[in-house]
């Protein structure tokens, strides 16, 4: 992807335009022996505001054209100020994209759709909305999504209701026009939470009998907050959760994944968005925001487990070895690894020291003030990804964030981790199973190095691989809207 040398924290290999705003992943589908990701974009600035779905595609989730932007606002149209979340389907030759239509004077966003019959390059939107209205007694309504399962197509929109919980309304279709609403397919517990909430972006996998539902948490006083995955079983049209919710990334900066089945395999890929840790101002001045995850593939252990990894293609990404390192380190000496640029993928087996933390620091200034620590607490049974000393500047979020690692309590036992770090964004994964995503800014351009580190009394020891990440061809920013955004069928109008 092309950056400005004047910004080190654009990333160089997670899916953006080199400017303005994005947020969700919208409309993942392959089609035409293409993967399409569209997702929420603001042509115009890095805030989120004139709501757009931008567009890539890929031959092999590794090289990504920019394709003209597929959905703009229509002035005076049910999606006036905004085309909202939503997926899209490959049908009988053509995509199919399912939207939240918004508009300013209307609390929900009825479901609409278009159509591209030219592999995504234009998109010709419906003239009336599919489904216009809520079902009684909700107080948020949007974001759909669209599978085909048993031979017919099912439909999930997220919502919050009166009573104040959350829930994902199922809707069914033989047709993809006619819809009949079968009611809330999943509820939250309403003693859950000590206030409303609501459920953004649902999405919805199988893995035989069994399924995952993943919901993006939302409340009317905070917003986007965070997001968990339930595993269960569908019984008479509703989802039995087999499990309680638990967090689907331990990070910060993880919110609104989209799901796509892969074509001809069973394996299913994700993509999230990471939202910025560092305040608005910083990144208007920038001119941009929000990044894509790279994908990740989610596959459902014996135990009920969501498991995750990055997607298999993306070892494509690696250049030569640039480090590789076997040893211990002491308190009083840590083990020096070596250079990694900005830009890496890692892969790491720790034997934790069991009287103190052990792990990871990555240094990113010459004096060594400033670092990310990745680590493992063998009493806690944990992870921790600290950014506490990320970045001197104010402007940006600090904390530390933790994962469970149950195999850091065993003595001796080694823990494995892939850490892939991209420039402002680091994404940890834990055993091939456990995912922590979060944002980092550091203040200098210079070398970054690595260091195994222990605070207990012991020692700690360490295996460790680095590779540099070899960018491939992005292309320059899809073309603004107005090129084949969206145009209404021709013939038709709004109202």
């Amino acid at each position: 992807m092309p950056t400005s040398p004047a910004d080190p924290h654009l990333p160089a290999v997670h899916l953006r335009p080199p400017r303005n705003w994005i947020n969700d992943p919208n409309g993942l589908v392959f089609h035409d022996g293409h993967y399409h990701v569209y997702f929420q974009y603001n042509p115009h600035g890095p805030q989120h505001a004139n709501m757009h779905w931008g567009h890539y595609r890929s031959l092999d989730l590794i090289t990504w054209e920019p394709l003209p932007v597929a959905l703009a606002p229509t002035p005076g149209g049910h999606d006036a100020d905004g085309c909202f979340s939503g997926n899209a389907i490959s049908v009988d030759g053509r995509m199919v994209a399912f939207y939240s239509a918004h508009r300013n004077d209307r609390w929900w966003q009825p479901v609409t759709t278009a159509e591209s019959h030219d592999n995504g390059h234009t998109w010709a939107k419906r003239p009336h909305l599919l489904i216009p209205e809520p079902p009684a007694g909700t107080t948020m309504y949007r974001d759909p999504y669209v599978w085909r399962q048993d031979g017919r197509w099912r439909m999930l929109v997220g919502s919050a209701l009166d009573d104040g919980r959350a829930a994902a309304q199922l809707y069914e279709s033989d047709d993809l026009e006619h819809w009949t609403y079968r009611g809330p397919f999943h509820t939250s517990d309403a003693a859950a939470g000590t206030g409303p909430i609501g459920w953004e972006c649902p999405q919805y996998a199988t893995f035989g009998d069994r399924s995952v539902l993943i919901l993006s948490d939302w409340t009317p006083q905070g917003g986007p907050s965070h997001t968990t995955v339930v595993t269960g079983r569908e019984k008479d049209g509703r989802f039995a959760a087999a499990t309680a919710p638990v967090p689907l990334d331990h990070g910060p900066d993880f919110y609104a994944p989209a799901l796509l089945k892969a074509p001809g395999e069973d394996r299913w890929l994700m993509w999230g968005w990471a939202w910025e840790a560092r305040d608005d101002a910083w990144a208007h001045e920038a001119g941009w925001a929000g990044v894509l995850t790279l994908p990740r593939e989610v596959s459902l252990t014996a135990d009920g487990t969501i498991a995750q990894r990055p997607a298999r293609e993306l070892l494509a990404l690696r250049g030569p070895r640039i480090l590789h390192g076997t040893g211990h380190a002491t308190r009083t000496e840590p083990a020096e690894l070596g250079q990694v640029g900005h830009t890496f993928d890692l892969t790491a087996a720790l034997i934790s020291d069991t009287t103190g933390t052990s792990g990871l620091r990555l240094i990113t200034s010459a004096d060594g003030s400033e670092y990310l620590d990745i680590s493992l607490d063998p009493t806690a049974g944990r992870l921790i990804v600290d950014r506490t000393h990320a970045s001197p500047d104010a402007r940006a979020r600090a904390g530390a964030y933790t994962a469970p690692c149950p195999a850091a309590t065993r003595p001796h036992t080694p823990v494995e981790l892939r850490v892939i770090v991209d420039r402002s964004i680091a994404e940890v994964y834990l055993a091939d199973e456990q995912v922590l995503t979060l944002r980092f800014y550091p203040s200098t351009d210079g070398p970054w190095r690595l260091q195994a580190r222990t605070t207990g009394a012991g020692r700690s020891e360490f295996a460790v691989a680095a590779w540099n990440l070899t960018p491939q061809d992005i292309r320059q920013e899809a073309q603004l809207a107005g090129r084949g955004a969206g145009r209404l069928i021709p013939g038709s109008h709004e109202s």
